[in-house]
């Protein structure tokens, strides 16, 4: 792959949008809440609500935004060798030419990636719950891969 000329804009990465908005806010909903009981029922005398139990809820809050931040931290970035794709737990390196085929069909609630290995690999930067802009993004993959695909030596 030839480098980006001098000013060119890098290929943004690919991220969901509305899963994203909706987990971020309760990430903060829940803590917020989770706190804002937790310090109400600490000064209610007839709670029986404990300084201990505050701050295990706000531990547990705090751990359940985290979880929630994780779920709507997916990504797939484009660099020069490949695709790094962000899922939930794993982060995955894809070379250009590992990947035969980008699908986005079907029931399939996000992108998969056909690789040369035989194997499938979900890309869920790219969810079905975002609409035309899903379709738009999943077209902008395929173009990539398109792109970057090795090249026959012609004889």
């Amino acid at each position: 792959m030839t480098p980006p000329a001098p000013g060119a804009v890098p290929e943004s990465a690919f991220r969901p949008r509305r899963a994203r908005v909706v987990g971020l806010v309760f990430a903060v909903g829940i803590v917020v809440v989770m706190v804002g009981m937790s310090i109400l029922l600490t000064f209610s005398p007839q709670s029986g609500w404990t300084g201990q139990d505050t701050v295990s809820a706000v531990v547990f809050a705090v751990l359940l935004a985290g979880v929630l931040v994780r779920l709507v931290a997916v990504r797939a970035r484009v660099t020069a060798d490949g695709l790094e794709v962000r899922n939930v737990v794993f982060t995955r390196q894809v070379a250009w030419g590992a990947v035969v085929a980008v699908r986005f069909g079907g029931a399939e609630p996000w992108l998969t990636l056909d690789l040369d290995d035989g194997e499938n690999l979900a890309v869920m930067a790219v969810q079905r719950a975002d609409g035309e802009f899903a379709q738009t993004e999943a077209r902008r993959l395929a173009r990539l891969v398109e792109a970057h695909a090795p090249r026959p030596d012609a004889d």
